[in-house]
């Protein structure tokens, strides 16, 4: 029989929120998992190009309505990025791509595939609109981040469903933390890859 895993490993919620099987924190919990968004900015280290950023983590039981509802301003047309790391090492995760494809079709793809892009610690997607600099990323912590010049529309669906403006908050992403995947969710990787046609190039 195993030994029961630690007590930080086990628990999900923290409060009102929940985490997914995704991610937990690290021995002694550094960074207590809630609920929030914050503001910041990223420069982009090839084009020096300055954009808001918006992160944010949000609970389990409306993370993936969330995500959904965030790339809705992104307009009819867009590209995705499927991130994985299930057969890297060192931090390190391989990026498979699928160009100009209809966000609803997208949308519906990411539907069959909630499961996976919720619960696996392996599995990260970004979503770009296709005529302007603006990105919506569901990374492999299950933190939303948002790079857009203008970041109202964003900031909308926040308070929509409640989510609060943190300035001083910190991602479990931001501390040690674990990574939760299994072989099940590498196959299921594979499979939404070979369903929008991503491939590495």
């Amino acid at each position: 029989m195993n030994p029961p895993s630690p007590t930080h490993m086990r628990q999900k919620r923290y409060g009102d929120f929940v985490l997914t099987d995704a991610v937990r924190p690290g021995p002694g919990v550094p960074v207590v998992p809630a609920e929030g968004y914050r503001l910041s900015r990223f420069r982009d280290a090839e084009t020096q190009i300055c954009l808001p950023v918006l992160g944010a983590s949000v609970s389990a039981e409306k993370l993936f309505d969330v995500f959904l509802d965030l790339l809705e301003p992104l307009g009819p047309r867009v590209h995705a990025v499927l991130e994985t790391s299930h057969d890297s090492t060192a931090d390190r995760h391989a990026d498979l791509r699928r160009g100009d494809i209809d966000l609803p079709v997208l949308m519906s793809h990411f539907c069959d595939f909630e499961d996976l892009l919720l619960n696996d610690g392996c599995t990260g997607v970004a979503v770009v609109a296709a005529e302007r600099r603006v990105e919506v990323q569901l990374d492999e912590h299950k933190l939303l981040f948002v790079y857009a010049r203008d970041l109202k529309p964003y900031r909308r669906v926040m308070k929509r469903y409640g989510i609060q403006l943190m300035p001083e908050m910190r991602l479990i992403a931001e501390a040690a933390h674990l990574h939760h995947s299994d072989r099940w969710y590498a196959d299921e990787f594979q499979r939404l890859a070979q369903r929008l046609g991503a491939a590495d190039f």
